[in-house]
């Protein structure tokens, strides 16, 4: 029971083995991870995709053997569009969120070991080349609602938000904003942004708590309260409904 992957539409990812700690990332279908600790029906694992660790509840783990894990791992998956579409496969229905793995995926069809399924939903391969259809992934997931360790279309936090978008176009995100924000090279100017750029914020501490994706004519996409679309300057965000800024801006990164 040292490696799973996730056969459910979302699994919690928690702080303690507790159903009522707070939720610090989730697990897409059809993405893997390693088990490194048992305890009192929890595990305690860590993420392939982006290295985060955190509690699982056992009865939600779906064991596989070291050699299906590296194949799997070591397998570039098909992602799925679709907001929400469900899967099928002999013997069952799941739905499914966008950014959800498809392992070994033809266009239609993949498996998660000896179990076969069908999406016939939209699908990508994670791949620079999407990076024409970047906008237009990231607003799909305008008006999700934020949810604190969030990565889906059912809820999402500004880091969750930022990673699955990235995820399309094939570069991997680390999982919190400040961690993100060591990654890439520095713009200087807000002037210099371009879209895709990252944009990192600080609160009153300087600490970096906050990010979202730069767009095109000032804007900016982020997850605070719903994924929405508001301005940004050398300030930070505008909010236009508030009438004032509700984000200091800390750094910009360019990731690609």
């Amino acid at each position: 029971m040292n490696f799973g992957i996730t056969n459910l539409s979302i699994i919690p990812l928690r702080n303690q083995p507790s159903h009522k700690s707070e939720q610090v990332s989730q697990l897409l279908f059809g993405e893997t991870y390693e088990v490194k600790q048992e305890q009192n029906g929890w595990l305690f694992v860590k993420c392939s995709y982006d290295g985060y660790e955190g509690w699982i509840d056992e009865i939600q783990h779906c064991p596989v053997t070291e050699k299906d894990f590296l194949n799997i791992t070591n397998n570039q998956p098909g992602l799925a569009l679709e907001l929400v579409y469900s899967v099928t496969s002999s013997a069952i229905s799941i739905p499914i969120v966008a950014g959800s793995s498809l392992p070994f995926f033809d266009g239609m069809n993949f498996k998660i070991l000896k179990e076969k399924f069908i999406y016939n939903g939209q699908a990508l391969q994670a791949d620079a080349q999407n990076l024409t259809l970047f906008d237009r992934i990231a607003v799909r997931y305008l008006n999700v609602p934020y949810l604190w360790g969030g990565r889906s279309p059912f809820g999402i936090d500004c880091s969750g938000f930022t990673q699955i978008v990235f995820k399309f176009i094939g570069i991997k995100l680390h999982r919190d904003a400040y961690q993100q924000a060591e990654q890439g090279s520095v713009v200087n100017f807000i002037e210099e942004a371009v879209p895709g750029d990252l944009a990192f914020f600080a609160n009153a501490e300087g600490k970096i708590v906050h990010t979202g994706i730069i767009l095109k004519d000032h804007k900016i996409i982020h997850a605070s309260g719903k994924v929405r679309i508001d301005k940004i300057d050398h300030f930070g965000i505008y909010n236009e409904g508030q009438k004032k800024y509700t984000h200091q801006l800390k750094i910009i990164k360019r990731i690609f």
